[in-house]
């Protein structure tokens, strides 16, 4: 009898000692991916009367489905000297969603001709609702929110924008 409870009390006191040797793995903490801006070229906004520069913005391309698709997903912040500029193949309606956007913005649309068509201010982030152009559109310029306004840019207003 007594020899079992030697061997009961030595088999728990070595899987205790087995137990506490083994070390907790650590746990690994995800740290949120920065995604940096990257200068893909230069656009500038011309004022519809007059043909002047309103404002001049660093701006990074959006031409292929996947940069498309991707836009200023998981941004936390931009410039206001910076924007990007999503070109597609055709003039068609648009449509955009703030879908893991951190950042207002606004979402500028522009026909072939690179004349502003269409807006839509302020839009709300991670709002997943469509924010449509109500009007054919081949290229969309992304700044920050409440920007168009400050800057004063229209619709009527034209862009040109040039590649690095």
């Amino acid at each position: 009898m007594m020899s079992r409870i030697k061997l009961t009390v030595s088999l728990v006191l070595g899987a205790v000692l087995l137990l506490s040797s083994c070390k907790q793995e650590s746990q690994k903490v995800m740290q949120p991916i920065k995604i940096k801006f990257r200068k893909d070229g230069d656009l500038k906004v011309y004022e519809a009367r007059t043909d002047s520069v309103k404002a001049q913005f660093s701006i990074e391309i959006a031409d292929d489905e996947y940069e498309r698709q991707r836009g200023l997903m998981d941004r936390k912040s931009m410039e206001n000297d910076q924007g990007m500029l999503f070109i597609f193949p055709d003039n068609t309606l648009r449509s955009f969603y703030m879908k893991s956007t951190y950042i207002p913005l606004d979402i500028i649309y522009i026909g072939s001709d690179k004349t502003i068509v269409s807006f839509q201010k302020n839009a709300r982030p991670l709002d997943e609702s469509s924010l449509p152009s109500n009007v054919p559109a081949q290229y969309v310029f992304e700044i920050n929110g409440g920007l168009s306004d400050q800057l004063d840019i229209k619709v009527g207003d034209s862009v040109d924008y040039k590649v690095n």
